[in-house]
Formats: structure tokens, sequence, C-alpha cells
């Protein structure tokens, strides 16, 4: 199973580049996982909130295959503990998913296309976080959640 991580825009903080650095590369041990940034035109951030949403909206669904799972990254989402999201990966993989599709949004969140498209909402938490930040957040979480999988002492109960 493929999983692919699809964002708006960059990541602006070296920081966080850093970061996801990092945990993509350890990723590269235990599944295939690839990151997809659209970026956005500069003259659509001068548009109002609903009109940018539909804009990513319309670039997002080009990124997509009809027999992808997607999973939005949403507060809205249904939460999970570490232990509970490395079973629902395991679930996915059991299910002979191809490609497993998380979208972190851009600022103001999605269109309805997008949620309409989805076959799935998860909340990292129910804290808002930056949409940039929840980058670093989920990857070292899919990395957790393959050390727990394959019984490593990273994560401790």
């Amino acid at each position: 199973m493929k999983i692919c991580l699809i964002q708006i825009d960059k990541t602006q903080d070296k920081y966080l580049d850093d970061g996801i650095a990092i945990f993509y590369k350890r990723l590269k041990n235990y599944c295939t996982f690839e990151i997809e940034t659209i970026q956005m035109p500069k003259n659509v951030r001068a548009k109002s909130f609903d009109e940018q949403k539909l804009e990513e909206g319309k670039e997002l669904l080009k990124k997509l295959k009809d027999e992808d799972v997607v999973v939005l990254l949403d507060e809205n989402g249904k939460e999970f503990n570490s232990n509970q999201f490395s079973k629902y990966i395991v679930q996915k993989q059991n299910a002979s998913t191809k490609r497993l599709v998380f979208i972190i949004g851009g600022p103001f969140g999605f269109s309805p296309a997008i949620y309409q498209r989805a076959n799935e909402k998860i909340a990292l938490s129910q804290l808002t976080f930056s949409h940039q930040m929840v980058r670093l957040f989920f990857i070292e979480q899919v990395y957790r959640a393959y050390t727990i999988i394959k019984g490593e002492k990273y994560h401790h109960n």
C-alpha cells in the first residue's frame, strides 16, 4: 500500500521542514510514502476564504485517482490514539488499499467538493494546529504507527 500526503503550498518554516525530512527518511524502511505539494498561485491568496478553498479543491481533485481512499485531516474527524491509528493502517493494508491519501487543506479548510470526495475524516487532536504544523505531527504519527505494527521500541504504552 502506498501512503500519500497531499498538502497545499510548501512548508514555510525550516524547523518543520527539517522534522518532516527526518520522519520521511525513516518511513522508507516501512512503507512507500510520498508527499505531494500543490503550490497555489499568489493571486489565489488575494481572494476570499471560500474562493481560496474552491481553487484549492479543484487542484486537489486533479491529484486524486478514482480508486484512492481519501482521508481528510480535519478538526471534525474521528480521533485515534497512536495504537488505534496503527490498527487503522493495518486495516487499510488488509483491505488491499492501493493508495491511501491523506489531505491537509490550506489555512481555511476544504471546499465542499473535497468533503464530498473524501472517504473519511481524521482529527489529530481537539486542539487546533496550523496546517503547516500538522504536516510534521502527521508524518511522525505514521512513523509511530509503523513502529507499533513492527513491535519496535519507539512508542511507549
